[in-house]
């Protein structure tokens, strides 16, 4: 569903550090009780691809005395998990991934514990704000999964454009000059299939252009929404994007940019590394991250889905969990991990100065860009995601098979989603 399995995938491949230890008890982990409550032992449940090395948890053994059990799990194993331990009133683990669409739901049931996060680090850590509900923080970032664009200089090159477009309308004059040269039959890659990733797709289109995908109420923003979808179906009229998008899965689709089969992409940060992989990409040395097109110009404001942290309510070693998030978030840590399972870092010194030290091969200007990242929900992630994003990409899959018009998706959206909304309010 997620992203950051695109991330998994194509960064497993150059992993060169040993991660992880033993998986912990199995029957302790099915049955979702803690470990030792003598708080020298907790327990860290989270996918292989975000694990710290054994080398790290032994540094963090060494300077607490609190011993880590690893437990690797599915990313998509995990929120099963969380679920039925903490409904019995158990904890899944001390310890364990909490996903941005999760925050919501998750706190409105009572199985997050609410964190104390220093001021500065607050300040250091954009994405922080996908994990604050009623000003509360319940989780902290340690993947920064912020979206880049892509754009394939070769096919440019090959269409006589030299700049970079800045923003829609000199991109969508890069893609008719594209295509008429035929250095790609469909310039722009965007999911269009029911799935997750069309709805983030469409939230980030959305918000780097506008500025606003949800009013203050959590209503949707019909004005941005329109602009949107009317945007997608410009695109679709006029060949830019594949109207297999609507049947062709998501991560598909993203991959599109290291296989050749588009110039264009909004997507994870991953990309930065595996469109250089001789292992995974076909464009090496072609493709080059860009600064996001807005409407008028480099859009204002950036989005971010990620990955973070947090302690179960209910477990027995609260302050060895608290000390090991503490530890999580610390520059030396974050720096560490990336080195580790190359996850690119969510505090913004520790990014910037990694960039310029040459330690993260990526333009500096994701440096600024990580600075723009806000959250599109203004009262944070609502527990109602789910089901508010399975509208929503059902919607945009019928406007991509032409059964909608873009005002017919737009009028059947806002109505679904703002009845979401009213019905959560009650």
């Amino acid at each position: 569903m997620k992203f950051k399995k695109i991330s998994a995938i194509a960064l497993a491949a150059v992993m060169t550090m040993g991660l992880l230890s033993g998986c912990g008890n199995k029957e302790e982990a099915e049955s979702g009780e803690s470990t030792k409550s003598d708080g020298k032992e907790i327990t860290l449940m989270i996918p292989d691809w975000g694990a710290p090395s054994e080398e790290m948890l032994e540094e963090f053994k060494d300077e607490t005395g609190i011993k880590v059990n690893l437990q690797k799990t599915g990313w998509d194993d995990i929120k099963k998990k969380v679920s039925v331990a903490s409904t019995g009133k158990n904890a899944p683990a001390d310890v364990f991934e909490v996903d941005w669409s999760w925050v919501g739901e998750f706190e409105s049931a009572g199985w997050l514990e609410k964190l104390d996060v220093p001021e500065e680090v607050q300040k250091d850590m954009p994405s922080l704000a996908y994990f604050k509900v009623n000003d509360g923080i319940y989780a902290v970032p340690y993947s920064n999964d912020m979206r880049l664009a892509y754009m394939n200089q070769e096919m440019m090159k090959k269409a006589g454009l030299t700049e970079n477009p800045k923003n829609w309308t000199e991109l969508e004059n890069s893609f008719a000059k594209m295509k008429d040269a035929k250095s790609v039959e469909y310039p722009l890659l965007f999911p269009l299939t029911a799935e997750e990733k069309t709805t983030t797709s469409f939230m980030t289109l959305a918000y780097t252009r506008n500025g606003i995908v949800f009013n203050d109420d959590g209503t949707l923003n019909k004005e941005s929404t329109l602009d949107a979808l009317k945007l997608i179906e410009t695109m679709l009229k006029k060949g830019y994007l594949d109207p297999n998008s609507v049947s062709t899965p998501g991560m598909d689709v993203f991959k599109g940019i290291q296989n050749g089969n588009g110039a264009f992409l909004e997507g994870p940060t991953s990309y930065v590394t595996s469109v250089n992989d001789e292992k995974e990409s076909k464009v090496v040395g072609q493709v080059k991250a860009i600064p996001f097109p807005g409407k008028d110009g480099i859009a204002t404001k950036s989005i971010s889905f990620t990955e973070a942290v947090g302690i179960s309510p209910f477990s027995k070693n609260k302050e060895a969990a608290k000390k090991f998030v503490e530890w999580f978030y610390k520059p030396e840590t974050q720096v560490k991990l990336n080195k580790a399972v190359y996850i690119m870092p969510t505090r913004t010194s520790v990014l910037e100065k990694m960039i310029k030290d040459k330690e993260i091969d990526a333009p500096e200007f994701v440096i600024e860009q990580s600075k723009k990242v806000e959250s599109p929900f203004p009262n944070g992630v609502p527990k109602y995601y789910t089901k508010m994003s399975t509208e929503m990409f059902n919607i945009i899959n019928q406007l991509g098979q032409g059964k909608l018009t873009a005002e017919e998706a737009t009028d059947q959206m806002v109505q679904k989603v703002d009845q979401i909304v009213k019905d959560n309010s009650k």
